[in-house]
C-alpha cells in the first residue's frame, strides 16, 4: 500500500452531545455492577457521545459508515479498536452539554502476518462550557479481508485473585451497540462475525473492555486516574465469563481483559501517583 493519505491529516469535526438522566440509566444498567460510584456521570460515558451517524445508504457491509468523510477510504475494509490514551481533567455530569472535537493526528501503513494494515490517529477533546473535560488519543486499524482465525493467539494467563468476572451476553452487547449507535455487525450479528470475518462467535466492543478497566483502576485507586492508556492485544469473542485484573508495579498500576481460556485482550496502564 503506497497511497498517500496525508492531506488527510489536520481535518477536524466538532459535535455536541447532552449526557441525560437516560444516558445514565442505560449506561449503569448496561455496564453495572463493575462501575466505579463517582457521585457523577459513570467513568467511560464519553466513548458513547457523538457517534457517527448516516443514513442506511452510507453504510459499508459491515454497518460502519463508509469512509471518505471525516476518515479516508484506505482500501482495507477490516476496522478494529486498537488502542489509545485518556488524559481526564474532571468529571462529566448529567445534563452538560458536551462539545466533542476530533482532529486526524496520523496515518500510517505497515505490514502485519495478517498482511496489510493501516492505522488511524484522532485526538478528540470533550469540554463542557469551554472547560476540557477528556483528551483522548484514539488508534484504529484497518486490515485487509482476511479471517481473525488467521491471527496469532496469545499463550494463557491466569487472573489474579481479586480480578472482577464479567459474564457477557449477546443483550449486554446489543446494548452497548445501541447506546453508542455502533452499527458494526460483528457485535451483534452472529452468522456475519462468523462467516465473514471468521471469529468464533460476536466480538465484545473494545470500548466495553477499556471502560470496565478503567473502572476498576478507579476502584482500586479510590478516586478518577488522571491518566489512562490502552491496547488491544486480541479479539475478546463472547462466551463465557471473562475477567479483569490488576497489579502494581514500579509506581503503575497495570490492567488485563483474559478471556475465559486465558487469553489477554486488552492491556491497560495508570500512573498511581498521579
Amino acid at each position: 500500500m503506497t497511497q498517500d493519505f496525508k492531506d488527510w491529516i489536520g481535518r477536524k469535526i466538532e459535535r455536541l452531545d447532552v449526557i441525560n438522566a437516560r444516558t445514565v440509566a442505560e449506561f449503569d444498567a448496561t455496564l453495572s455492577p463493575h462501575l466505579f460510584a463517582t457521585g457523577a456521570a459513570p467513568l467511560g460515558i464519553h466513548w458513547c457521545l457523538s457517534p457517527d451517524i448516516v443514513n442506511p445508504d452510507s453504510l459499508g457491509g459491515d454497518g460502519h459508515p463508509k469512509l471518505g468523510n471525516f476518515l479516508p477510504d484506505v482500501g482495507l475494509p477490516r476496522r478494529m479498536w486498537a488502542g489509545g490514551e485518556l488524559k481526564m481533567h474532571g468529571q462529566f455530569k448529567s445534563g452538560d452539554v458536551v462539545h466533542k472535537q476530533s482532529v486526524i493526528a496520523d496515518i500510517s501503513y505497515k505490514t502485519g502476518k495478517s498482511g496489510n494494515l493501516c492505522f488511524i490517529t484522532a485526538n478528540h477533546s470533550y469540554s463542557v462550557g469551554g472547560k476540557v473535560i477528556v483528551d483522548e488519543r484514539q488508534d484504529v486499524v484497518y486490515r485487509e479481508a482476511t479471517t481473525a482465525s488467521a491471527a496469532q493467539v496469545p499463550p494463557p494467563v491466569a487472573p489474579e485473585k481479586s480480578a472482577w468476572t464479567v459474564k457477557p451476553t449477546s443483550t449486554m452487547l446489543f446494548r452497548y451497540s445501541a447506546m453508542t449507535f455502533n452499527g458494526h455487525r460483528i457485535h451483534y450479528d452472529d452468522p456475519y462475525a462468523r462467516n465473514v470475518e471468521g471469529y468464533a462467535s460476536l466480538v465484545v466492543h473494545g470500548p466495553v473492555q477499556a471502560t470496565l478497566m478503567l473502572n476498576l483502576a478507579a476502584t482500586k485507586l479510590g478516586r478518577v486516574p488522571k491518566s489512562f492508556s490502552y491496547q488491544g492485544v486480541s479479539p475478546l469473542i463472547l462466551s463465557d465469563p471473562f475477567n479483569i485484573d490488576a497489579t502494581e508495579a514500579d509506581g503503575m498500576l497495570n490492567l488485563r481483559t483474559i478471556s475465559s481460556a486465558g487469553v489477554v485482550t486488552m492491556t491497560a496502564t495508570v500512573p498511581q501517583l498521579i
